[in-house]
C-alpha cells in the first residue's frame, strides 16, 4: 500500500472515537485496521500519520506518559485524543 496516510488516520480517529475519553491506542492498532496481512510494513506510515494529527492539534503522542515528538521518539508510543 503505497499512501496509506489517509486511511491511516481515518482508522486513529475511528479508533479513538471507539475508547473511553483518556484512553490510548497504538500505532499499530491503525496500522492492522488497515491492513491485517501487511500491518508491520505500515508502522513507519501509522507513526507518520499519528505525527501529522498531532501535529494539527487532534491527537497526542505520548511516551511512559509523556507528550513527545513522534518523529524524534524511539520505541513504542501511544495515541491519544488532545488535552486528555
Amino acid at each position: 500500500m503505497d499512501d496509506a496516510g489517509p486511511a491511516l488516520e481515518r482508522a486513529i480517529d475511528a479508533l479513538l472515537d471507539a475508547r473511553a475519553p483518556g484512553a490510548t491506542i497504538c500505532p499499530s492498532e491503525a496500522a492492522r485496521a488497515v491492513d491485517p496481512e501487511g500491518w508491520r510494513d505500515l508502522m513507519p506510515q501509522a507513526r507518520a500519520a499519528a505525527g501529522r494529527l498531532a501535529q494539527r492539534g487532534e491527537v497526542e503522542v505520548t511516551q511512559r506518559g509523556a507528550v513527545v515528538d513522534v518523529a524524534t521518539a524511539r520505541g513504542p508510543v501511544r495515541v491519544r485524543r488532545a488535552g486528555r
